[in-house]
């Protein structure tokens, strides 16, 4: 005989928390919910309008600053670092001198810088004018759910717009 199984061991931790029988049982009754569910606590207007005032803020003080301060004049931004190593155009070469044209209303001029730049501006304000009302009315927030195949054809719209404005046929696009 093993002389380990001879003497008593160390005794046994005492079993913390309620008996199994009572554990199985679920809370108390006192802490059972009746009736229906609490209504959800709407947010208040000036809370829903927060997130879109702001994003609107940004985007005015951006266009503001662009607006005031020329791309055009040499020194105030950087040059594309792809067109300064290679030549060509990428689909946001001339967004900024787009958006100071388009700061100062001049939409033909700011077209012609970047028309896609363009594009972009105008889905912005209407996503962007869509979040207020919906904001102010109390309505669900707008989402952006685009499928793979919406990523796609605009990727592809993108890669299409470089190529055709690095192209002599093309030159009308560049800016």
């Amino acid at each position: 005989m093993d002389a380990s199984s001879t003497s008593p061991g160390p005794a046994a931790p005492a079993r913390q928390g309620p008996p199994p029988a009572l554990a199985r049982q679920g809370p108390p009754p006192a802490l059972v919910r009746q009736g229906p569910p609490p209504a959800p606590v709407r947010a208040s207007r000036v809370r829903r309008l927060a997130a879109p005032v702001l994003t609107l803020a940004g985007a005015v003080a951006a266009f503001a600053y662009v607006g005031a301060v020329d791309p055009n004049e040499p020194g105030h931004y950087p040059v594309c670092p792809l067109f300064r190593l290679t030549g060509v155009l990428c689909p946001g070469c001339g967004g900024l001198r787009s958006a100071h044209a388009f700061a100062r209303g001049d939409l033909v001029t700011a077209l012609g810088d970047n028309a896609m730049a363009v594009a972009g501006y105008l889905v912005f304000a209407a996503f962007t004018a869509l979040w207020l009302v919906r904001a102010f009315r109390g309505g669900p927030v707008p989402r952006i759910a685009l499928g793979p195949a919406w990523w796609w054809a605009i990727g592809t719209l993108a890669l299409a717009f470089t190529i055709v404005r690095n192209l002599p046929i093309g030159s009308v696009l560049a800016p």
